[in-house]
């Protein structure tokens, strides 16, 4: 045993400084490369290398079993079901309340120099335009064939002097359309086009609508001049609505409802909604949510934290977080901070636009329900309804971000089975890095949720990086001292040992440890 330990203190000794330093060396550039690699990883992946090795191989091997593992049919159907309920969450939605291209989105443009509008985001609005104002019989009317060439320009050029060229030809409810939509440069010059393409749309409607029953071809031209129509007067009550006529707007919106009950698709409630929030009407908004806040609709954030305004607005002017921590929160209140928990557990990012912790840009034409895009579109027009109601901020404050009633204590882990709704759709992020525009466009970084925590394999790679690249660096500028501390280090490192083998050999007998060495 003595002859080990001064074999080995010998090594020791003999071992120069540079030995040290390539030592450290060596492993810092080893987990150096460990870490980029992990990093690399996990920045593409998602998820730690190591980690899922770990999880994936290794403990299977150590008889592991994965709790999350299907046990039966009915799980498997379950998880089949939620998956499937996770993929129409990431649904792309058109933008109830989008501006109008050529009298907002391009006067921004004009004004600082950037695009507020991706390429993907337009590209889906021609789709749409594709799909709501063309139809297989287009070919027999002039202006409508130059109009179905038109909405698949790309250049907007080319499509507004398509448009004029079917104007040219008829009176084509389309081509006023496109050019309200995308040439005026005023609402009021918006709103003009847009009479003249109601006048021609619903001439269009009347006669599609008597002959919609003799054979396929009219019925799809008359579900095609419906979709105008609907659009036209639609786009006529925002306009209202934007020049200070909101009561007309109400109106026209409501009439429209009854009208056509079952084009649910363009979400109508949701302008309803807020021009009644900006007439003050709360008891019409309370009725309008009672209608569509049903379980078997489909949500989104205007009906959440629109529901959220209403409860906060009961008990939010004298609400106090002090007094509601020393007596407890009342049935109002408790009402009121449950509607925020639900409203947050559907979208977290909007409570950051809410409360003005994050800026606004101009929101996209369409929008992802659950993500970043959906919170700036709602935020963009409801934030004024939020400042109108006193301490109705200031409840939302307390209750996403206070340390005792924490929203996002109660958002479950997207992972996890969702308390109010399905799990948190994990493609969000990438839906809406499409829609939004870039940092370098718009100052803009997209809102994600959750944040993903680093894993413990890539801070744990880094700090050995860290650590072991310093003690290379100090080895190198000091070698006798590092060579002494290197020694004393070993040492302690080895004390317990010695100590344990001593008294081995004190309780051993003599001959029995010779005759085990020599084995």
């Amino acid at each position: 045993m003595f002859g080990t330990e001064s074999s080995l203190s010998m090594f020791l000794n003999t071992l120069t400084p540079k030995f040290y330093v390539a030592l450290t060396g060596t492993s810092s550039l080893i987990s150096g490369l460990i870490l980029i690699f992990e990093w690399w990883y996990f920045r593409k992946y998602g998820t730690s290398f190591i980690e899922q090795v770990s999880v994936s191989h290794l403990r299977p091997l150590l008889g592991g079993v994965d709790s999350s593992a299907p046990t039966n049919t009915t799980t498997s159907n379950g998880e089949a079901d939620s998956s499937r309920q996770s993929v129409s969450e990431c649904k792309v939605w058109r933008n109830p309340l989008n501006l109008f291209r050529g009298a907002e989105y391009n006067r921004y443009t004009w004004v600082t120099g950037r695009e507020p509008l991706t390429y993907y985001d337009m590209n889906l609005s021609a789709q749409d335009h594709q799909t709501f104002f063309t139809c297989d019989t287009d070919h027999l009317r002039p202006a409508d064939a130059i109009m179905q060439k038109a909405w698949r320009e790309r250049n907007p050029q080319a499509r507004i002097s398509a448009a004029h060229e079917a104007l040219e030809l008829e009176d084509c409810a389309t081509a006023f359309i496109l050019l309200a939509e995308e040439e005026s440069t005023t609402i009021m010059e918006a709103e003009r086009l847009f009479k003249q393409a109601l006048k021609a749309g619903e001439s269009c409607y009347r006669r599609s609508h008597q002959l919609q029953h003799h054979s396929s071809q009219y019925e799809a031209q008359h579900r095609r001049d419906t979709n105008v129509l609907v659009y036209i007067k639609r786009r006529l009550a925002m306009c209202s609505r934007k020049l200070g006529r909101t009561r007309e707007a109400a109106k026209m919106m409501r009439d429209l409802m009854k009208e056509f009950p079952l084009l649910s698709m363009f979400n109508i409630h949701e302008n309803l909604l807020e021009s009644l929030l900006e007439l003050q009407n709360y008891a019409d908004v309370q009725a309008v949510l009672a209608k569509y806040d049903d379980i078997s609709l489909p949500k989104s954030a205007t009906i959440c934290y629109t529901a959220a305004l209403l409860k906060a607005r009961a008990v939010s002017d004298k609400f106090s977080p002090e007094a509601a921590s020393r007596r407890g929160l009342s049935t109002a209140e408790m009402n009121a901070v449950e509607a925020i928990h639900r409203a947050v557990e559907f979208n977290p990012h909007v409570p950051k636009y809410l409360l003005e912790m994050k800026s606004l840009i101009l929101p996209p034409e369409h929008i992802l329900k659950r993500g970043d895009s959906e919170a700036i579109a709602y935020a963009f027009f409801h934030l004024q309804h939020w400042k109108r109601v006193e301490g109705a901020l200031n409840l939302l404050h307390c209750t996403w971000e206070g340390s005792m009633y924490s929203s996002f204590r109660m958002i479950p882990y997207p992972l996890e089975k969702g308390h109010l709704f399905y799990p948190y759709p994990i493609c969000t992020e990438t839906a809406d890095r499409e829609l939004l525009p870039s940092v370098e466009a718009v100052f803009h970084e997209v809102s994600v949720y959750p944040k993903k925590e680093l894993p413990f394999f890539i801070l744990f790679t880094a700090g050995l990086c860290s650590f072991t690249a310093m003690l290379a660096l100090l080895t190198h500028q000091f070698p006798e001292l590092m060579g002494v501390f290197a020694k004393a280090f070993l040492s302690t490192l080895f004390a317990p040992l010695n100590f344990i083998m001593e008294k081995v050999e004190s309780l051993l007998p003599s001959s029995l440890w010779h005759q085990l060495t020599r084995i």
